[in-house]
């Protein structure tokens, strides 16, 4: 296998246990990742291996949330640069088949919806190698989006599907997919969430260092295409955000994709009223949503957060994949018109915001299922994965 400097080395068939090879690619595939290693590491029948293709990839910030989440150090990098996302989903490929080819694990284990993860998923099916993909069923139902091509094709070749909410199983249901591969499990995201509430609580000084009033500031993340690559809808959310910041200060850790296109149409002034950051590690971008008055984002991650952490969330989309955070949570779908988004926020303001419960085994706990039902499928004696 390709270790981080492009070497082989053996991959250990020796050791006892099964061995599950789990890709991550991006940071909010470390976030899921986390509780998932931390439940294998502590099951004898399983000996998990890490492999980080590349997708995103800061060595500061990568180095922050591994070391914040107690995840053990890649062993194995694809390298792969960031690209266009043919090109990406290509590379991934083709140095994910010459690592299959010379080293076979039992299975590969994929999370979320990102190019690394529709990727490998394909790769390891091509070698009929089982593919596990935990958070699977969930749809937009907006093929404009990568993501959701992504996450249809990832579960079409996966052996185990593991869903966060009963909405993907009726998606996965429709779709003609195994009820037998279905297994409803929670959302791993909540495990990580949940374990380091405290600490971040403890820990971070992010609201110290930028004197904010806890509950009297919102934050914002913004990177999606259909927000960031278009002038107009991009010039008229950052006009509600700065009328916004009028009312409460509004702290924008500034996505560098976001970055990118404020700088190509010219926007920097439209900045100058919000609280403009970084990217944040995990426990300090913990801290910032946990004691928000709102939270504003085109993220699918957040949404979910925000939901176990109580905070009133406004959706910039018309769509999401995650409905229970609607049905159950906090969240709420305001999409791109500013005057919508000030109405929304204006109303929370006013208001407190949406009220919501926590969804169904969101209780720190999914990882382990995961672990449990792996432990107990023929997976472990070597066969193709259930239903293939």
């Amino acid at each position: 296998m390709y270790s981080e400097s492009g070497t082989v080395h053996s991959t250990g068939k020796e050791l006892q246990g099964m061995n599950i090879l789990n890709v991550v690619g991006t940071r909010p595939n470390f976030i899921k990742m986390a509780s998932i290693m931390e439940a294998m590491s502590r099951n004898g029948r399983i000996r998990p291996t890490l492999l980080h293709t590349g997708q995103h990839y800061d060595d500061n910030m990568n180095r922050v949330f591994f070391d914040q989440l107690g995840i053990p150090r890649p062993d194995l990098n694809l390298n792969v640069a960031e690209s266009t996302n043919p090109a990406q989903v290509g590379e991934v490929m083709k140095r994910f088949d010459e690592l299959l080819s010379r080293n076979r694990p039992d299975a590969v284990l994929v999370v979320g919806d990102v190019s690394s993860t529709l990727a490998c998923a394909l790769t390891a099916s091509y070698h009929r190698i089982p593919v596990v993909h935990v958070e699977a069923g969930l749809r937009s139902f907006d093929r404009d989006m990568p993501e959701e091509i992504n996450r249809i094709l990832t579960d079409q070749v996966s052996d185990f599907l593991f869903i966060t909410e009963p909405a993907a199983r009726a998606n996965l249901y429709r779709e003609g997919i195994d009820p037998g591969r279905i297994h409803f499990v929670g959302n791993v995201m909540v495990d990580t969430l949940l374990k380091n509430r405290s600490v971040a609580e403890q820990n971070s000084r992010i609201l110290a260092d930028l004197r904010l009033k806890d509950g009297n500031y919102a934050v914002v993340t913004l990177h999606r295409p259909s927000n960031v690559d278009t002038e107009e809808t991009l010039r008229a959310i950052l006009g509600a955000l700065g009328q916004l910041a009028d009312e409460l200060p509004v702290v924008f850790p500034i996505h560098p994709r976001t970055r990118q296109k404020v700088d190509r149409f010219g926007l920097e002034s439209m900045l100058s009223p919000l609280v403009l950051l970084p990217p944040q590690s995990y426990l300090d971008m913990l801290q910032l949503m946990g004691r928000a008055r709102m939270v504003l984002t085109d993220s699918g991650g957040m949404q979910e957060e925000t939901t176990i952490l109580e905070v009133p969330c406004l959706t910039l989309r018309e769509n999401t994949e995650r409905p229970i955070t609607i049905e159950k949570g906090t969240n709420m779908l305001v999409g791109a018109d500013p005057t919508r988004i000030l109405e929304s926020a204006r109303n929370i303001l006013v208001s407190g915001g949406k009220k919501g419960t926590r969804p169904e085994l969101w209780d720190g706990k999914a990882a382990g299922r995961v672990v449990d039902v792996l432990c107990g499928t023929e997976i472990l004696d070597g066969s193709r994965g259930r239903g293939r």
